[in-house]
């Protein structure tokens, strides 16, 4: 491991963060470690938006502004030029969820050729994210998972659905930008999985360009990445891949005991740690035809990335080693790795108040789960207020 514990330095840590900032995010993340007053809040603050209550601008001035870039690509360049200043670069994240019509799939696929053509522009963002169900119905993505046939009119939908991709992965070629295609449900991936794989032979011949991701929570990414790492072999294209530890736990858990079947969950958190660890190895091992973003907030993995990293003698910078974290958590990893000089982008939701809400719960719902990171986050803020205080 990794002795050069660089994760414990809060002036590089929160460099960007007024006082002000530094005790609002104090603020959210102490409420945030109280489980009944996130149910509640979440609660209420869904009601108030559904019945139209005027509170945009609280959630705006707090929540919002902590965990997201802006309402719009252009409300967020504050943020990403302040964050490349420090060699954060930034993955822009139109954090829209849950919508069901075709015309709003059409729009979430203009906003992402949006971005990329956005990011030709600015060095700070050399990678672009879209969701599969932001392009589709998940009934469509859970029928073709289960192997079942398409009506006439469904099946017209998914080649709608494909053409968006192609829309999206075709400019990211284009301009020369990286996307990343995010993990959903177990149930709905393997649809996801199968276009993804097509669209990485198709545009990934000369460098990784299409991303998939990896949930390492589930016992069997490890051998989804080595078939994977085998066709890609045969068939002579390259291999990019986001890995994390995955966003669905409690529903895939549910689901699975509903169902009767069983969960695609790793036993416990020491196997998804171990899964993890082995899937980020399994690439590290084959840099020759793959490249990784390690979606990570845990410490021990990101040392253990730079572990091989050195090991291997490879630059800090290498183009085919990215870290990544969310905008508003773990600064301290970010901005400490940014500033040993490795590839790091902090993912930066944006989109209207009221349509990102569902992310932002979802998010805060999330913390109260994750034991500890709470926890680190709130002694992090406390070591450096009382390190500006003794200034």
């Amino acid at each position: 491991m990794n002795t050069d514990l660089i994760f414990d330095n809060t002036e590089v840590a929160f460099s960007l963060k007024s006082d002000s900032e530094l005790e609002r995010a104090y603020f959210l993340f102490k409420m945030i470690s109280i489980e009944p007053l996130v149910r509640i809040g979440t609660a209420a603050t869904n009601f108030a938006i559904k019945a139209h209550l005027p509170i945009e601008g609280l959630i705006r001035s707090t929540v919002f502004d902590h965990f997201c870039g802006g309402v719009s690509e252009n409300d967020c360049l504050t943020v990403i030029n302040n964050m490349f200043t420090k060699g954060v670069s930034s993955v822009l994240d139109y954090s829209v969820e849950g919508k069901e019509a075709e015309n709003e799939f059409d729009a979430a696929c203009d906003k992402i050729v949006k971005i990329i053509e956005f990011a030709k522009e600015i060095d700070a963002i050399p990678i672009a994210v879209f969701k599969p169900t932001a392009f589709g119905r998940v009934a469509i993505y859970e029928k073709l998972s289960k192997n079942e046939k398409l009506s006439n009119l469904e099946a017209q939908e998914w080649q709608r659905i494909i053409s968006r991709f192609e829309k999206v992965c075709s400019k990211a070629k284009e301009i020369d930008v990286a996307v990343l295609i995010d993990a959903e449900e177990s149930w709905i991936q393997t649809a996801a999985d199968n276009l993804v794989t097509t669209l990485m032979q198709k545009y990934n011949t000369e460098k990784p360009i299409v991303f998939n991701t990896l949930q390492m929570y589930r016992h069997d990414r490890l051998a989804f990445l080595q078939e994977e790492h085998e066709k890609a072999k045969k068939a002579k294209y390259f291999l990019g891949y986001k890995v994390v530890r995955g966003a669905y736990m409690e529903k895939e858990k549910d689901r699975a005991e509903a169902g009767g079947y069983q969960s695609p969950i790793c036993g416990s958190k020491a196997l998804t740690d171990e899964n993890f660890n082995k899937g980020v190895r399994y690439i590290m091992d084959n840099l020759d035809c793959m490249s990784i973003f390690a979606g990570t907030h845990n410490e021990d993995s990101s040392y253990l990335l730079m572990d091989l990293m050195k090991n291997k003698g490879l630059l800090h910078n290498d183009p085919r080693v990215w870290f990544g974290q969310l905008y508003g958590m773990s600064d301290h990893i970010s901005f400490n790795l940014a500033n040993k000089g490795y590839n790091v982008a902090k993912y930066l939701p944006f989109g209207p108040v009221k349509d990102v809400m569902p992310y932002l719960i979802r998010r805060a719902e999330e913390n109260t789960s994750v034991a500890g990171q709470t926890g680190r986050e709130l002694a992090l803020l406390t070591k450096e207020k009382k390190r500006r205080k003794s200034i």
